[in-house]
């Protein structure tokens, strides 16, 4: 998977965390997004593209997620987030 094509799921990744609430944005020259935790509490949350292009994937990738699931994903990390 290129650049260009892992940015773009990131981006949709990003909107959809927006729709939820959580506050994000696009890092590293958008080969990251930054997940912030609501209310400034905690560190924020890196996701990367990993496994190839399959999965986003976060705490080391100790976390992940199918590509294919994007509103899933961001459900996941939004309850991540606000524990």
């Amino acid at each position: 998977m290129n650049q260009t094509a892992e940015a773009n799921k990131l981006i949709r990744l990003l909107d959809a965390l927006i729709r939820l609430g959580i506050v994000a944005e696009l890092r590293d020259n958008n080969t990251a997004l930054m997940v912030s935790p609501p209310g400034g509490r905690g560190l924020p949350v890196w996701v990367f593209v990993g496994y190839g292009g399959a999965y986003f994937s976060w705490q080391s990738a100790e976390k992940r997620r199918p590509m294919a699931d994007v509103a899933g994903a961001a459900q996941v990390l939004a309850a991540y987030v606000r524990r």
